[in-house]
């Protein structure tokens, strides 16, 4: 019986020391806000991937690549974000254009994890209708910004998510001011 017990906690104990050496998991996030304006109203606003002058946070959404309103599929976005020195940007790319449905689909291809602390962050915006009420739903998946075990505590799971839940709310806030909530 005790060779059974020192080999399972043997077994334990290598398994937790693979665990941490397994590195960083992906980290998801999801926020919705249901607004009072129909889908439509709403997607007008947030639905043009080269323009996000609704966000708080950007001041200038500049298209780069061969991106164009005919084909967004090949988008690609630079935002300029509101800072007090410099200016801190973030460069985005199309993945998915789903119009019909209110829906696109980006990942970040270029970012200063001193700006955004996560790595292959890859992200989908969507409108439903919900009774006739928009229903933004806004969600992600990233991991953070360090990639190895013992992360800076600027960098760690609880900051990228953090930021990605700040850059969420702040964006969905400003919708909620712009259009109302929904009950």
């Amino acid at each position: 019986m005790r060779r059974v017990m020192a080999a399972s906690l043997a077994a334990v104990v290598m398994l937790a020391g693979a665990a941490q050496a397994h590195g960083p998991v992906r980290l998801k996030l999801e926020l919705d806000q249901k607004l009072d304006a129909t889908p439509d109203e709403v997607w007008a606003v947030i639905g043009k991937f080269d323009d996000m002058s609704w966000h708080p946070a950007i001041a200038k959404t500049e298209i780069t690549g061969d991106g164009s309103t005919d084909q967004p599929e090949t988008s690609e976005r630079v935002l300029h974000l509101k800072a007090d020195a410099g200016d801190p940007t973030i460069t985005e790319v199309l993945s998915k254009w789903q119009p019909e449905k209110r829906c696109y689909a980006y990942r970040i291809e270029k970012v200063d994890v001193a700006v955004l602390p996560v790595t292959n962050y890859a992200s989908t915006l969507c409108v439903k209708d919900e009774g006739g009420k928009a229903l933004v739903s806004w969600k992600g998946g990233f991991y953070r910004g360090f990639p190895n075990n013992n992360p800076p505590a600027d960098q760690n799971d609880e900051a990228a998510t953090k930021a990605v839940t700040g850059v969420y709310q702040a964006g969905l806030d400003a919708l909620a001011e712009r259009f109302g909530k929904a009950e």
